[in-house]
């Protein structure tokens, strides 16, 4: 799948993951309503199975690189701020050869302290996402 298609369909179809992804993601809300852009601001809720009940984030979208096709996104509020101090995602959509492409997150957190979790059930689903939307495209 083109980069460009991925990349896309992260960036203009986010409130959709709720219907591709009904265990993990209950809502995604954009504040204000509208697309998605640098600046604005989500609310998530969402499970992971971290807790054994749906858990919640306010999201603020940093950056929106077209050119690089990435987007960087801050945790604000939420549960995940339970265990870290900060928490920050990038996603980038490289292509490859083909018209294959590589999706590629960065997670930059800071922990609340020594006993809190790697953040490995945030990088699970970063897989499951990126593989469901892949496989959601080619299906459509």
């Amino acid at each position: 799948m083109p980069a460009e298609s991925l990349y896309g369909f992260f960036k203009n179809n986010m409130p959709r993951f709720v219907h591709m992804f009904p265990r993990n993601i209950q809502s995604v809300q954009i504040q204000g309503g509208g697309d998605v852009r640098a600046g604005c601001v989500m609310f998530w809720k969402y499970d992971l199975g971290i807790t054994g009940a749906p858990m919640t984030a306010r999201v603020k979208v940093e950056e929106i690189d077209d050119h690089n096709k990435s987007i960087t996104m801050t945790i604000l509020e939420g549960d995940v701020l339970k265990m870290y101090k900060s928490f920050k995602a990038k996603i980038s959509f490289i292509e490859g050869e083909y018209g294959t492409s590589k999706v590629n997150w960065s997670l930059s957190y800071e922990k609340l302290n020594d006993n809190a979790p790697d953040p490995d059930h945030y990088v699970n689903f970063a897989v499951k996402l990126s593989k469901g939307m892949d496989t959601y495209l080619r299906s459509a």
